[in-house]
C-alpha cells in the first residue's frame, strides 16, 4: 500500500487506476494461469509404465542426481550441468517404473553384503573410485581407508544433516546400477550362436565372387517420362508405413532480432579507452592498474619474450610507450610496454632443411652430408631457402619452408643450439651442422635475445549498450503485437526484411532449436501454450530476441499420408522409371557390352573381382543389398534378368564363384557373433522403453 499512496502523491487518480488494474491482472493471471492453484494445478509431469509422475517426484530425483555430481566432482553442479543432471533424473525414473520391474520378474537382486562390496570391498564402484574425495592425496590413486574415515564421520553426524543425506543418495544409487548389470549380463548371457550360424557367417566373410553388371541410373530417365498417381502415392505409402513412424512433435517458424553493438556503442567503448590513457602513462603500477581496469584479467600484465609478442607490439618499442586503442578481434585494446629488461633465458630464431641418413654407416652418412653441402651451395648462389626447404626437408617443417619459429636455450639438441646461439648476425650458416637427426643447413633468421617485455593490456569487448538491446527488444516486440497466424507471420517478415527459420520435428524434451542453439523456453511455450498459428511472446536468448510461431504438429504413431506426400513421390517415380528400364533391357539380346550399346549411353558395363557376401554395396551402384543378394544367387556363368535395385536397373553376370572350403571348426566365427550379440545391451534398455509407453510433459515445468 505505501507504493500506491506514493503514487497517488506524486502522479494522480489516473495513475493509480492503471496501476491497480495491472497489479490486478497480474494477480489473476498467477492465479487463473495453466498451472493455477485456484482452477487445480496441474503437477504431474509424465507417465511412465502406467504410473503417474509427479512433479515433486521429479525434483528430487534431481536432487539425487545433484547430491551425486557433488560427490563425484567435489562441487555443485552449475547451470550449464544441470539440464544433463535434470535428464540423467528422468532416466532414473524410467529405470525405476519400468526397467527395475523386469528385475523382479526373472529374480534379479543385489544384497547388502554386495553394496558393501561396492563401498569398501574388492569390487569398488567406478565412480565411487574416481571421487576425488576419496583418492590418496599422495599417489591419487582410490584409498579405502579414506571411505572408511569418511563414513566414521557421515555416521557421527546427525540424520537429516545435508553431507549424511548427500552419502545416502549416492549408497541409494548402487544397488540398481549393480541390479541393472546383472540383468543385462543375464539377457546378453543367453545369446548362442548355433554352428549353422557360425558356418553361415564363415561363407558370408569368405566367399568371393568376379561378376561383371550392366547398370543403368534412374536418373537417365527423365521426371516428365513418368506419370505418378495419388493412387500410386497412396499405395506406396500404405506398402510402406513403418518407414513413417514418428513420436508427438511439433514445427515451428521463427525471427531473431540479434543484440549487437552500434556504431555509437563502439565509439563510446574507444573513447572510454581514450580516456584511460593518460591515467595509464602516470599509473604507479601499470600491473594493477590494468588488472583493475581489463575485461580479461588473466591477459592484463604479462612478461614477454620476442618470440611471445603479438604482432601490434614491435620488439623495438621503448619502455613507457601506449599503443592505441585498436580493435583487436571484438574488443579495443589499450597496450602499454611497462618495462624492458634482461632475463637469464635466450631465444632466437631460424629455420633448417634436414637431411638424414639411410642408415647409421660412414658411406651413408657421407652421402647425407654431400647431398647437404650441394643444396647450401645452390642456396648461397642465389635459391629460394623455403623453396628449397619444401624440395629437399625430410622432417614436419618442410612444408613451413623449414621454418622452426623461435625457441629457447635448451628447446634444441646441442650441436644445432650452439651453431645458432652462436651466430651473430642473421642468415644462412657457412657450413652444414651434423646432429644425431642428420645434416642440418641452418638460416638463423633471429639472434639470439633474452630481452623481456613487460607488457600492460587493457581490453573492452565491444558489446552492445541498454539502448542497442532495447532497441532489439523494441522490434521484435512491435513485430509481434496483434500477429497471428502462419501465413501474416511469414509475410510480416518478409515485409520488414527478415528470413523466418523453419524448425521441423522437435520432440518434447529437445532443448536446441536450429540455429538458435539452446533455446529449451521456445520448446516449453510449443508443447505448453502453443497452437498452429499462435504467434509466441518475445523471448530473450541472451544475444538476441525471437518471436515463433506453430506451424504444424504430428502426434504420435504414424506421420499422415499428406505429410509424406512429397517425401515419397521421388521413391515411387523411380518404381515407374525402374518398370520402363526393365522392360527395355530384358528386351535386348546379346552380352552385357552389347546390350549397354543396344541401350544407349546411359547403361555401362562393370567389373568386381572380389564380391563379398556380408558387403552391402557394389562400385558405381552403391549402398544396394539386393544386387548383391542376387549376384551370389546365380551360379557361374549365368546372368539375371533386369531387375530393379536401390539406385537403379541391373543386370549382374557370374563370371566365377569361389565357395570357400569346408572347415572343422567354426569356433573363430561364433566367438564374433557372440561379441556382437553380447554388444547389443543399450538395445535391452531401449526395447524396454518403447514398451513402456512414455508420456514425456516435463515441458510444463522444464
Amino acid at each position: 500500500m505505501a507504493l500506491i499512496g506514493t503514487l497517488r502523491n506524486k502522479m494522480g487518480i489516473g495513475v493509480i487506476i492503471f496501476v491497480g488494474v495491472a497489479i490486478a491482472a497480474f494477480t489473476l493471471s498467477d492465479l487463473l494461469g495453466n498451472n493455477s492453484v485456484l482452477l487445480g494445478q496441474d503437477n504431474n509431469i509424465g507417465e511412465i509404465a502406467g504410473n503417474t509422475i509427479s512433479l515433486d517426484e521429479f525434483q528430487a530425483a534431481i536432487q539425487e542426481r545433484e547430491a551425486n555430481y557433488f560427490l563425484n566432482f567435489g562441487r555443485e553442479a552449475g547451470e550449464a550441468e544441470r539440464p544433463l543432471l535434470q535428464q540423467q533424473a528422468w532416466e532414473m525414473l524410467i529405470v525405476r517404473n519400468a526397467i527395475e520391474k523386469q528385475y523382479k520378474s526373472v529374480g534379479v537382486e543385489v544384497t547388502s553384503e554386495e553394496v558393501w562390496d561396492m563401498i569398501q570391498g574388492k569390487n569398488v564402484d567406478p565412480n565411487l573410485k574416481s571421487t576425488p574425495l576419496f583418492l590418496n592425496d599422495a599417489t591419487g590413486q582410490f584409498d579405502k581407508d579414506k571411505v572408511v574415515s569418511y563414513l566414521q564421520n557421515i555416521n557421527a553426524m546427525p540424520p537429516g544433516s545435508e553431507q549424511r543425506v548427500r552419502w545416502e543418495l549416492f549408497q541409494r544409487d548402487l544397488a540398481p546400477g549393480r541390479q541393472r548389470l546383472k540383468y543385462e549380463n543375464l539377457l546378453v548371457s543367453t545369446n548362442y550362436v548355433t554352428k549353422a550360424e557360425a558356418e553361415k557367417e564363415y561363407h558370408l566373410q569368405t566367399d568371393v565372387a568376379e561378376v561383371k553388371y550392366l547398370y543403368v541410373p534412374y536418373y537417365s530417365v527423365k521426371d516428365s517420362a513418368v506419370s505418378v498417381s495419388e493412387a500410386d502415392l497412396k499405395n506406396y505409402y500404405n506398402k510402406n508405413k513403418e518407414k513413417y513412424k514418428t513420436a508427438h512433435v511439433r514445427d515451428l517458424s521463427y525471427v531473431a532480432f540479434p543484440v549487437i553493438p552500434s556504431r555509437e556503442d563502439s565509439v563510446a567503448i574507444r573513447q572510454d579507452l581514450v580516456d584511460m590513457i593518460n591515467d595509464l602513462g602516470k599509473a604507479e603500477s601499470d600491473s594493477i592498474f590494468a588488472i583493475v581496469n581489463a575485461d580479461t584479467r588473466d591477459n592484463a600484465f604479462q612478461r614477454l619474450s620476442p618470440a611471445e609478442l603479438p604482432t601490434y607490439i614491435s620488439p623495438n618499442s621503448i619502455e613507457g610507450t601506449i599503443i592505441g586503442p585498436f580493435i583487436d578481434g571484438e574488443s579495443f585494446k589499450v597496450v602499454k610496454v611497462s618495462a624492458i629488461g634482461k632475463d637469464t633465458i635466450y631465444n632466437a630464431k631460424a629455420s633448417h632443411i634436414l637431411f638424414r641418413w639411410t642408415d647409421e654407416s660412414d658411406e651413408a652418412k657421407k652421402t647425407a652430408k654431400e647431398e647437404a653441402r650441394k643444396v647450401l651451395a645452390e642456396i648461397k648462389a642465389g635459391a629460394d631457402f623455403a623453396a628449397m626447404a619444401r624440395e629437399h626437408g625430410t622432417d614436419g617443417t618442410a612444408s613451413q619452408g623449414g621454418d622452426l619459429g623461435w625457441f629457447s636455450s635448451g628447446g634444441m639438441v646441442k650441436p644445432f643450439e650452439d651453431a645458432v646461439f652462436g651466430a651473430t648476425k642473421t642468415g644462412v650458416l657457412n657450413d652444414v651442422v651434423e646432429t644425431e637427426f642428420g645434416y642440418h643447413i641452418i638460416d638463423v633468421t633471429g639472434v639470439k635475445d633474452n630481452t623481456y617485455y613487460n607488457i600492460a593490456e587493457i581490453d573492452r569487448a565491444i558489446t552492445p549498450s541498454d539502448a542497442s538491446i532495447n532497441e532489439a527488444l523494441r522490434k521484435a516486440e512491435l513485430f509481434s503485437i496483434d500477429l497471428e497466424g502462419v501465413d501474416a507471420f511469414k509475410e510480416k517478415a518478409k515485409a520488414e526484411g527478415l528470413i523466418p527459420m523453419d524448425a521441423k520435428t522437435i520432440g518434447v524434451a529437445d532443448r536446441r532449436i536450429g540455429t538458435l542453439g539452446e533455446a529449451r523456453q521456445i520448446v516449453q511455450w510449443l508443447f505448453r501454450d502453443a497452437s498452429v498459428g499462435k504467434v509466441s511472446e518475445v523471448f530473450d536468448l541472451n544475444d538476441q530476441y525471437v518471436v515463433a510461431v506453430m506451424t504444424g504438429e504430428l502426434e504420435k504413431g504414424y506421420k499422415p499420408f499428406e505429410v509424406v506426400k512429397e517425401e515419397i513421390t521421388p521413391a515411387v517415380k523411380n518404381e515407374k522409371k525402374a518398370a520402363i528400364l526393365t522392360e527395355k533391357l530384358n528386351g535386348l539380346e546379346g552380352s552385357l557390352d552389347e546390350v549397354a550399346v543396344k541401350f544407349g549411353d546411359d547403361a555401362a558395363v562393370y567389373t568386381n573381382n572380389s564380391l563379398k557376401l556380408n558387403t552391402n554395396s557394389m562400385p558405381t551402384v552403391g549402398f544396394d543389398p539386393k544386387s548383391v543378394g542376387v549376384a551370389f544367387s546365380l551360379e557361374s556363368g549365368s546372368k539375371s534378368k533386369a531387375f530393379a535395385g536401390e539406385n537403379g536397373v541391373v543386370i549382374i553376370e557370374m563370371l566365377n564363384k569361389t565357395t570357400a572350403p569346408a572347415i572343422a571348426d567354426f569356433t573363430v566365427y561364433k566367438t564374433q557373433l557372440l561379441q556382437t550379440a553380447r554388444n547389443q545391451s543399450y538395445n535391452i534398455g531401449e526395447a524396454i522403453k518403447e514398451k513402456s509407453e512414455i508420456v514425456d510433459e516435463r515441458y510444463k515445468f522444464y
